[in-house]
């Protein structure tokens, strides 16, 4: 480190070791996009040499902005919400944004209005909303909000920006995987319809296996726990008619192994077994689960950037999806009639 005496270093002396302007300075610490590679280089040195740390406070009432983005979160404790919010934080802090979260759980008092209302007044630049069911959506359109608001769904809207993980190709990357094995009777069991990836899902599982000429069957709409799935599966009387099953979560089908199993059924002997997610403990279950794996880390950096974008008044798409990759794991073969 530089000897600069007692006093903290400022952007003066960054300026100096680099051989800009401290007003070129300036511009590197927030990021303006026509910045040389080489001169950003050389401000980026010179900070790193000084160790110096700039004043938040007063580039936020230089700028009028925070470098804080307030995230409302529902179901924190669920795997997708839980991996989107670290993935926004991550991203955040890597381009010198900070996140503020607030979590909604299911009867919570605290209302999609009122959490709006507090991060407002701490003074972010920007809102994210994730995992929302239709209704906080609805409940935010009513809402006059003052900042960029972004939410993670699947639809495009003209109310918000918005990015997703992409939940048709996801889903129908699961009818194409069981058709290829020889499935043709597939029951799907999803999540709680007012929530959108739920409802997304259940809508590309039936176009998708309306186009291969799969028997329409009526769905069984669980809550995302294992322990619904586990009880359903445990309550078959008998080795039932379709041949597999695509949960709309990995919780979901893990429940559905270990109630098949308890049953008397063995996966995928009997039934085959499909999730999405690709949780850390996927491939560690018996059998193996055959899943989707979402790329949390892609979206964080799609929210992070498309919210950066509308703060500084860029030009940015009107929606971004992350690509989905299925992983065939133990859980998923040929039907039993085939084999």
């Amino acid at each position: 480190m530089a000897n600069v005496g007692s006093d903290k270093p400022n952007i003066r002396q960054v300026a100096t070791i680099a051989g800009v302007s401290h007003m070129t300075v300036s511009r590197v610490l927030n990021d303006h996009p026509n910045i040389k590679p080489d001169t950003k280089r050389r401000v980026l040195e010179a900070i790193e040499e000084l160790d110096y740390r700039p004043n938040l406070v007063a580039r936020a009432l230089a700028t009028q902005r925070t470098r804080r983005i307030g995230v409302i979160v529902e179901s924190a404790v669920a795997h997708g919400p839980t991996s989107i919010l670290r993935a926004v934080e991550l991203s955040a802090r890597a381009t010198g944004y900070s996140v503020t979260p607030i979590a909604l759980h299911e009867g919570d008092p605290l209302s999609p209005q009122e959490a709006v209302d507090n991060l407002v007044t701490q003074g972010v630049d920007a809102l994210c909303v994730i995992a929302p069911r239709s209704s906080s959506v609805a409940a935010l359109r009513r809402i006059a909000i003052t900042v960029p608001m972004l939410v993670v769904k699947a639809d495009a809207d003209p109310t918000f920006l918005t990015v997703s993980i992409d939940q048709h190709a996801g889903t129908t990357s699961v009818v194409d995987h069981l058709v290829a094995l020889g499935h043709r009777d597939i029951l799907h069991l999803s999540g709680p319809l007012d929530w959108l990836d739920a409802r997304a899902r259940e809508r590309a599982f039936h176009s998708r296996a309306k186009s291969w000429g799969i028997r329409e069957r009526p769905i069984v709409v669980g809550d995302w726990s294992a322990d619904f799935a586990y009880d359903f599966a445990k309550g078959l009387t008998r080795l039932p008619d379709y041949t597999a099953i695509f949960a709309a979560n990995d919780d979901m089908a893990m429940g559905l192994i270990h109630g098949l199993h308890d049953r008397g059924f063995e996966v995928p002997r009997d039934l085959s077994v499909v999730g999405f997610d690709d949780i850390p403990l996927a491939r560690h279950f018996i059998p193996p689960l055959t899943t989707v794996r979402q790329d949390f880390g892609a979206l964080g950096v799609a929210v992070v950037e498309m919210l950066r974008a509308a703060i500084e008044g860029r030009d940015i798409p009107t929606l971004t999806r992350i690509p989905t990759e299925l992983v065939a794991r133990g859980s998923s073969a040929a039907p039993r009639e085939v084999r």
